[in-house]
């Protein structure tokens, strides 16, 4: 018995024409956007059908794919499309990745993540069918740098590039620059330092945005005269979870010229800060930025933030005050420190309690309930709850007492201060005509 064809794999063209076939969709549609209905006259045994139902936009992943199939049939059916998803398939041949994209003419887009690409060879004639493509993804590969190298040069529009999870620690210099890139996205590897980094700034001198999360990058090593010619064009800067431990490090990011856009979440350096504490200090300290972890900085955060970041530091050595201190206090002047409000509800108060001729001290919670006040005092007053009607007299009000006749009403609703007074009457004086005070 002849084993299962898709053990060793399968054609691009076979399981294009399997998804897209007519026979997949019970109501047949006909031209709209994004949709060519191609009528075929193939060779006798292609197995393409009478037409397909192809979109602009294929996406054909994880479906066992390592070969490109017949090329006049890729060419005949995928002329118009612009995107192509081959992601977690079983391409590992560059020349038969060739033949798929030679044939896609006005392919844009490119997704060959989870590829077993890693120790793959990239013959310069086989790389030349890429110059057209704007946004590559290789997340998940292991393509060498050396085959990105030679990418980069034939792909002469690139500029969108994809490298994460690809176990980079080095990266090698061009000796050509891609002056067309503008997106770098090479998270979750294991770049830790700079000089890495640092070459990214030679090899794209266009560079728009550089995700850099999850490496364990320690530190910004570059002076400032280097950091402003680096990365003049960059805009925004990912450092997510990276190995930053200095403030320093963030100071320096503000000598990138162009730089408006920083996320700086999850960095050992704001461990032990509260959450305002680390949004306030990284705000104070990068005056340039307009967005900071994904949330607009407005120009009343930036001023909280700044005079915060001084007060912060009143209590510093002069040999440990940061540079960003000395220039704010030129801004603002050496501010006190703000007094302390408690701004909590009062808990308790203490009263003084009056029934007949007698008077107590009384300490009462404020959170109970007037039923709940009457039971503490029956042990006050030596009345039941039932025999007395209390009042509340508030020693700064020219108003007389104020019957506390609603039993669910909590004390607090009173505005209970210290030094004020309640005055328990018992129901037997009332009915004789007891006068209340005034």
């Amino acid at each position: 018995m002849e084993p299962p064809q898709d053990v060793f794999g399968r054609t691009f063209v076979e399981v294009m024409s399997e998804k897209y076939s007519p026979e997949n969709f019970p109501v047949r549609r006909g031209p709209g956007i994004g949709v060519v209905v191609v009528p075929i006259t193939c060779p006798q045994g292609s197995p393409m059908k009478d037409r397909l139902n192809l979109p602009s936009i294929l996406v054909l992943t994880g479906c066992g794919i390592n070969r490109a199939g017949d090329q006049a049939e890729i060419a005949a059916f995928c002329a118009h499309v612009i995107e192509l998803d081959l992601s977690h398939n079983k391409l590992q041949d560059w020349q038969e990745i060739s033949k798929i994209v030679s044939n896609i003419p006005n392919l844009e887009f490119l997704n060959l993540s989870s590829n077993p690409l890693g120790g793959v060879t990239l013959e310069p004639r086989w790389a030349e069918c890429f110059s057209r493509v704007r946004r590559l993804v290789f997340n998940n590969t292991q393509v060498s740098w050396d085959t990105l190298l030679l990418l980069t040069r034939e792909t002469t529009e690139l500029e969108e590039l994809f490298l994460c999870l690809n176990e980079y620690s080095s990266v090698s210099a061009s000796s050509m620059a891609c002056p067309s890139l503008r997106l770098l996205h090479i998270t979750d590897n294991s770049l830790k330092d700079w000089a890495e980094v640092r070459k990214f700034g030679s090899m794209f001198p266009s560079l728009d945005t550089l995700i850099m999360a999850n490496n364990n990058l320690a530190s910004i090593e570059d002076s400032t005269d280097i950091l402003l010619r680096l990365f003049p064009k960059l805009r925004s800067i990912n450092l997510n979870n990276s190995g930053l431990n200095r403030w320093e490090d963030i100071e320096k990011l503000n000598f990138f010229p162009r730089l408006e856009e920083v996320r700086l979440q999850g960095i050992p350096l704001l461990q032990t800060y509260t959450n305002t504490e680390q949004r306030s200090l990284m705000v104070a300290q990068l005056p340039s930025i307009s967005l900071l972890n994904g949330s607009v900085v407005t120009d009343s955060e930036r001023e909280d933030a700044e005079r915060f970041f001084i007060r912060y530091h009143l209590d510093y050595p002069e040999e440990q005050l940061p540079y960003r201190y000395h220039s704010l206090v030129t801004k603002y002047g050496k501010l006190e420190p703000l007094a302390e409000i408690d701004l909590r509800p009062r808990c308790r108060a203490e009263v003084e309690v009056h029934c007949e001729e007698k008077v107590e001290q009384l300490s009462i919670r404020l959170d109970q309930t007037v039923a709940e006040l009457k039971k503490q005092l029956t042990t006050v007053v030596q009345l039941s709850t039932s025999s007395m009607r209390i009042y509340y007299i508030d020693k700064c009000s020219a108003f007389g007492p104020e019957e506390m006749k609603y039993k669910t009403r909590a004390l607090h609703s009173y505005s209970i201060q210290d030094g004020d007074e309640i005055l328990v009457v018992p129901k037997t004086k009332l009915k004789a005509g007891v006068q209340l005070p005034k």
